[in-house]
């Protein structure tokens, strides 16, 4: 087991709250390093032809999910840098991704004949998987506010051989309202949202330090009023996911709550998903929830040795 920093008392209370007896499997889990998950660039090449390749690495690959074969887990212990420097990752032939970070797209399910807006994109993880789900077809409109962070997108757009996706640099509820104006809807969107992160602490142990509730509470405004600009730009019977890395409820389900009270016109659709995932809370602290909301997903580290995330999918209504 590593050493980890210590958590924050008051970030221990509230996943206390949450977890209620589960809590001591969740903090035995962040101690443990994460598992090395890679996904398959099918646009570049098939599961079964880059299997073989990594096999030949003598790297030992484990398919986690019969129906998704391009998910892959590298069992071995590599050297420090060595999935990233791997002439198949610099050929674009896979994507080094956390395993909770691929559900997204899992339950959005592009189609490729599908215009589709991923209003957060960079790196460019969900980006690249979506085309793969589109076989490079339809039109991915890639949204990215800081210039430093399109680099970052355009590059792996660029390596995994990407090209059905236009990308802009614009604040996302600036691009919303913008769209609106000209009366551009989309069939999808993505909404993924920045957060606190309090789901990615095995990975970024930095997130121990620099988590605190200010950030939790302005982040849910933010989130808010993105995930309203983007609905307001979703086809009738157009569908939506939101999702974050973190577990606390304020930009979770509170943000859900919102826009469930702020649009008639929406509803919660469930999800079905490869991974176990927990209901949508109803209730926290002093604040209650809308029912449906349950049907949102909530993915602990200590169930599946993933990271933490949750996700929700919106239906528009006619």
């Amino acid at each position: 087991m590593r050493k980890i920093p210590e958590a924050k008392p008051l970030f221990i209370e509230r996943m206390k709250s949450l977890l209620g007896n589960d809590f001591n499997n969740y903090m035995e889990i962040l101690k443990s390093e994460p598992v090395r998950s890679i996904r398959t660039n099918t646009l570049k090449i098939t599961p079964e032809k880059l299997k073989e390749k990594l096999k030949n690495k003598s790297w030992i690959i484990k398919q986690p999910f019969k129906e998704y074969p391009e998910i892959m887990i590298v069992e071995n212990n590599l050297e420090p840098g060595e999935l990233g420097r791997a002439l198949e990752h610099l050929l674009g032939y896979y994507y080094i991704q956390e395993l909770a970070s691929m559900l997204p797209i899992i339950a959005l399910k592009p189609k490729p004949d599908e215009t589709i807006l991923d209003l957060c994109s960079s790196p460019g993880s969900k980006t690249t998987q979506m085309a793969s789900f589109m076989n490079n077809s339809g039109t991915i409109v890639a949204n990215e506010v800081s210039l430093g962070r399109i680099k970052i997108l355009a590059s792996n757009l660029e390596r995994c051989g990407v090209t059905n996706t236009i990308i802009t640099k614009k604040d996302g509820v600036v691009l919303c309202k913008k769209l609106k104006k000209e009366n551009f809807q989309f069939d999808k969107i993505l909404v993924d949202a920045p957060c606190s992160g309090e789901g990615t602490l095995r990975s970024t142990l930095k997130t121990y330090l620099m988590w605190n509730i200010k950030t939790v509470k302005s982040v849910s405004r933010i989130q808010k009023n993105l995930l309203s600009s983007a609905l307001d730009i979703l086809k009738p019977n157009g569908e939506l996911i939101y999702s974050t890395c973190t577990h606390s409820p304020e930009e979770n389900e509170e943000v859900i709550d919102f826009i469930m009270k702020k649009f008639n016109d929406i509803k919660i659709e469930k999800i079905s998903l490869p991974v176990k995932s927990r209901e949508g809370i109803t209730k926290w602290q002093d604040k209650e929830y809308l029912e449906e909301i349950k049907y949102a997903c909530r993915i602990y580290p200590q169930d599946n040795n993933t990271e933490g995330f949750f996700l929700v999918k919106i239906k528009k209504l006619k």
